[in-house]
């Protein structure tokens, strides 16, 4: 444990110490460093030059920085792999207004999060424990999914194949970063639907997902 002997001359020539910073923050600065800079960079050192405290202050949140590793995966599989699960599995009157649900959990804030999706499958390239993690989670995901068009009536094949579609899709979509204006975007969202589920949305379930995707993508403006 050198980093904590070596500790006290940090904290005296920082701000902060354990006391002032939390689990959260560490975790905060894992991920956006995971996200922006890749696994390699998250390092206690470079963590505690971002956030102006002694590396001290990480071990009384974890042991190591396998711990820490550990703790970004998990904090990814109870966001984004759990989003696209709770929705697929919201009740709904209709095939399309299930998927608009699904759509929406993609966009929703706090949900799913594309970036760190991303940096997790980068990472996944270097490591065989986060490649078993990622193919455990599409395939959960995969799943929920199918059992969704399940759900509606579809045959078992046709389910696990369009269910496959849409995620597959939603996925390539985000990888190609096509930079579409919201606008274009909508503007396809009634054909859209119709070709993921081949059953014709009705001006309500298209209106339900212009008007829920619009809420999430157009912030007002301050003082309107």
């Amino acid at each position: 444990m050198s980093d904590i002997a070596a500790s006290d001359d940090e904290q005296k020539s920082r701000g902060r110490g354990p006391g002032r910073t939390t689990r959260e923050d560490w975790l905060n600065a894992a991920l956006d460093t995971l996200v922006f800079e890749g696994v390699d960079s998250v390092k206690v050192l470079t963590l505690a030059e971002k956030l102006d405290c002694a590396r001290s202050s990480f071990y009384w949140y974890f042991k190591n920085r396998s711990e820490l590793l550990d703790a970004l995966l998990d904090h990814w599989q109870t966001t984004n792999t759990k989003a696209l699960i709770d929705a697929a599995n919201h009740p709904a009157a209709t095939i399309n207004e299930a998927l608009v649900t699904l759509y929406i959990s993609w966009l929703a804030e706090g949900g799913f999060d594309t970036h760190l999706d991303f940096a997790i499958r980068d990472w996944a390239r270097r490591s065989g424990t986060v490649r078993r993690a990622l193919d455990i989670s599409d395939t959960a995901r995969i799943d929920a999914i199918t059992g969704m068009f399940r759900r509606f009536g579809y045959p078992e094949g046709e389910a696990d194949v369009r269910g496959r579609i849409v995620y597959f899709t939603q996925i390539g979509y985000a990888a190609l970063d096509q930079r579409e204006s919201w606008e274009a975007r909508i503007a396809r969202s009634k054909d859209y639907l119709f070709c993921m589920t081949g059953r014709r949305p009705t001006e309500i379930e298209a209106r339900s997902l212009v008007e829920r995707t619009m809420a999430l993508v157009v912030r007002p403006v301050r003082g309107a």
